[in-house]
């Protein structure tokens, strides 16, 4: 089962290779990771993709407390949170095909945020679901690349 784990942590150089680093000691694989500053300035957020049972969580939960720089440790998987992905996909595009990708990207609330002479790139924020639905959907165009970045995740409500 996939889990989304919230760390709170200091914002001090280091944190996050500790915190990777307590994954591969324990060869455990992240899925994905995104970081970044929260409200406070000295305080920041990673955000990590997990496979695994609730014990192994458990423990990983467990083995993140015990870091110096670690402030809270929250899995939001059995929670009310909203999460989001973002992709960047740079499509193989012709003057015949554009406007037929521009339609495609409307659909999915995507926007076209560079158009070349033969490729566009193309935005796109949502869920899992939503941007892998848009990627399947532009590889008859003919993908160049591809940059995704992982899960972000808040809890609903006041928690």
């Amino acid at each position: 089962m996939k889990h989304i784990i919230a760390v709170i942590v200091d914002n001090k150089p280091g944190v996050l290779a500790r915190v990777a680093g307590l994954f591969s000691r324990r060869a455990y694989n992240i899925d994905s990771l995104a970081v970044g500053p929260t409200e406070t300035k000295d305080i920041s957020r990673i955000t990590l993709v997990v496979h695994g049972n609730d014990d192994i969580v458990e423990q990983i939960s467990k083995q993140l407390n015990k870091l110096p720089d670690v402030k809270k440790v929250l899995d939001l998987t059995q929670t009310e949170c909203i999460s989001r992905e973002m992709l960047l996909i740079k499509v193989r595009a012709t003057a015949k095909t554009r406007r037929e990708i521009y339609t495609l990207a409307h659909a999915f609330r995507a926007k076209v945020i560079d158009i070349a002479g033969e490729s566009m790139v193309i935005e796109v924020t949502g869920d899992t679901e939503k941007i892998n639905g848009l990627e399947t959907l532009l590889e008859k165009y003919g993908i160049h690349a591809v940059v995704r970045t992982g899960k972000i995740a808040l809890a609903r409500g006041k928690k």
